[in-house]
């Protein structure tokens, strides 16, 4: 099991350079600053998070999964996996120029994720029609899959 933190101690610096190619992207720039769930703290002890897009604009995260997000011991919770999944699946979306918040997210679980590992989302629209923008993803770390997604995004009225 992994050392607890304490109250109030920040966990190292991680690094979540992007891989050649990569452009970085300010997700702010699209949703808002407002403090989001899963990358709303740059140093906590939760979640970090940097985002990019590669040549073919296809959303891209670089994130590390801190003791904050324990579930069985030593790694991740399934529920921490989801959120991130969440945000960076409908980021995709946003990314793609569709204005859009989850309808339906389709979960499956591959494999447990260690604590204090830097994973790599992937994610890329791969439909648009009428409201209903499909995005599919995955948290990965080289060839291990911890987790591959679909998520059903339905437009804002009026976007």
């Amino acid at each position: 099991m992994g050392k607890k933190p304490v109250v109030g101690e920040v966990c190292p610096q991680v690094d979540l350079s992007g891989d050649n190619g990569w452009i970085p992207f300010n997700a702010q720039s699209l949703v808002g600053a407002s403090l989001r769930f899963v990358s709303g703290e740059s140093d906590g002890n939760r979640y970090r998070v940097r985002y990019y897009k590669n040549a073919d604009l296809q959303l891209r995260a670089r994130i590390w999964f801190g003791p904050e997000t324990e579930g069985p011991a030593g790694h991740s919770h399934g529920g921490a996996m989801a959120a991130v999944l969440d945000e960076v699946l409908g980021l995709a979306a946003w990314a793609a120029g569709y204005s859009v918040v989850t309808g339906n997210l389709n979960i499956s679980f591959r494999n447990l994720l260690p604590l204090h590992k830097v994973v790599t989302v992937e994610s890329r629209v791969v439909s648009a029609e009428g409201r209903k923008v499909m995005v599919h993803g995955r948290i990965c770390l080289g060839e291990t899959v911890f987790a591959e997604a679909e998520c059903l995004c339905i437009t804002l009225p009026g976007q």
